[in-house]
């Protein structure tokens, strides 16, 4: 069985197709190319698959996918508070969840919510063990079935905790299947894009090869690509940005991106002239990432290589032990053109949006822009010197751990993963970074420093 915990620790997992196409037989021919690019999603917003949840007022981690803002993603709130018996709780709705026997659709919903708000609330990982299976079981019942919008969401999120708080390598094959059955065929968008997270979270964590990876960031592409039509979605936010997170989320797997970065590159730019503020963010930070990825530390026997001056970064300080970056690739031939769109985005201003949502568009593309320009600057860096130091702050992002200090995002493709984990874990994300192993390699303590 494979190491899943170590899987998610290492930033560099594989290789795309490509590469090891043309290591392999560099004469070969390439493979199909991804599907051609579609007008950028003039998408309408879609009301989220926590409406009611939020009108019920206290049942948004159980259902919901998504973080509203960076601010929030950066809160590090606390779950909402479970009883000291959640262990016999947990047990009783386990073996509920698993009988079904003369369960109603509202039965099920009440059950899968209280499953779902424990394991947010506690990393219960010895209280389901031995019972993944027979859950997996369950949970895929109510996903097929779709007797209710809300008890398949539920359902959705219930599954996406258990391989969160218990990853096995059996998960994934069982429940790709059903997951990208509603992606295409459900009448719901909030199911969809529901189904398209938990997707994302079971290749993840779920023991999908190295292959079945690449062939669901493939399948996110095309959703993309199509603005949501590949998936009966035409032109709806929700699935979109979705597919988009989920993309950058499995590509902090991948090692080397060269041979599809300017294609892949080119279906997010057009992404971000969509009338959406939510794809427009989430294209941009996987473009983001897509240049970060493009350069690798400059190893000792470079030295021998001949380089190109101007593919080298140095750190603007000088720290010691930073080592210099060096340009593997150009992530994106149009980087001219690309820097005058991001600027515009940086900039904007109109009374199509709202005050909330210029300022997230014009903070967001501001970080990217700077990223673009200078890929060793990672989200929220800034200039400023420090009086203390004299050192600049560089970047700002970081994620306070209760007690124990704060867990600095300097880099994209840590974003990419705390936003995946925070889609899942909600409110309940400080309390599994602390005592769930899974949780806490994806982002290892190396990254966290004391106030």
């Amino acid at each position: 069985m494979r190491d899943l915990r170590r899987q998610a620790l290492e930033s560099g997992k594989t290789v795309s197709r490509k590469a090891r196409s043309k290591q392999a037989s560099p004469a070969s021919s390439q493979p199909n190319s991804a599907p051609s690019s579609r007008a950028a999603s003039r998408s309408r917003a879609v009301s989220g698959a926590n409406s009611d949840d939020e009108e019920n007022g206290n049942l948004s981690d159980e259902t919901s996918f998504s973080t509203n803002s960076i601010d929030e993603l950066l809160s590090g709130d606390a779950p909402d508070p479970v009883t000291d018996a959640w262990r016999a709780d947990l047990a009783d709705r386990i073996q509920e969840l698993i009988d079904r026997k003369r369960s109603s659709v509202q039965g099920r919903e009440k059950c899968l919510a209280t499953y779902v708000r424990v394991l947010t609330a506690q990393y219960a990982e010895e209280d389901i063990r031995g019972k993944e299976a027979e859950l997996v079981v369950a949970f895929l019942k109510s996903i097929k079935a779709e007797s209710s919008e809300r008890e398949t969401i539920l359902a959705m999120k219930a599954l996406a905790m258990t391989v969160v708080t218990s990853p096995s390598d059996l998960i994934y094959e069982a429940v790709c299947g059903p997951l990208k059955r509603v992606i295409s065929d459900s009448a719901s968008i909030s199911s969809k894009t529901a189904a398209v997270h938990c997707l994302g979270t079971c290749t993840f964590f779920g023991g999908a090869s190295d292959d079945e990876i690449l062939e669901n960031m493939a399948y996110l592409l095309e959703i993309v690509a199509s603005d949501g039509a590949f998936i009966e979605a035409q032109d709806e936010a929700g699935p979109v940005v979705a597919a988009l997170e989920e993309w950058g989320s499995l590509s902090t797997l991948i090692d080397d991106l060269a041979d599809e970065s300017e294609e892949v590159a080119e279906y997010f730019v057009e992404q971000l002239s969509s009338s959406d503020p939510g794809v427009q963010i989430a294209a941009g930070e996987n473009i983001a990432l897509l240049y970060e990825k493009s350069y690798r530390s400059l190893a000792e026997d470079d030295g021998a290589t001949e380089l190109n001056e101007d593919d080298v970064i140095s750190d603007p300080d000088d720290i010691p032990g930073v080592s210099k970056l060096v340009k593997n690739y150009d992530a994106y031939r149009r980087t001219d053109v690309l820097k005058d769109t991001l600027s515009d985005l940086a900039s904007t201003s109109t009374r199509r949006l709202s005050k909330k949502e210029q300022k997230s568009l014009r903070t967001n593309f501001a970080d990217i822009l700077d990223s673009v320009e200078y890929p060793t600057h990672g989200p929220r860096y800034q200039n400023a010197i420090n009086q203390d130091t004299g050192k600049r702050y560089g970047s700002r992002m970081a994620v306070r751990i209760h007690k124990e200090g704060v867990m600095k995002i300097d880099k994209w493709w840590k974003l990419h993963r705390l936003q995946a984990l925070r889609r899942v874990l909600q409110s309940g994300f400080v309390t599994h970074y602390e005592t769930n192993p899974v949780v806490f390699e994806s982002l290892p303590y190396g990254f966290l420093t004391p106030f």
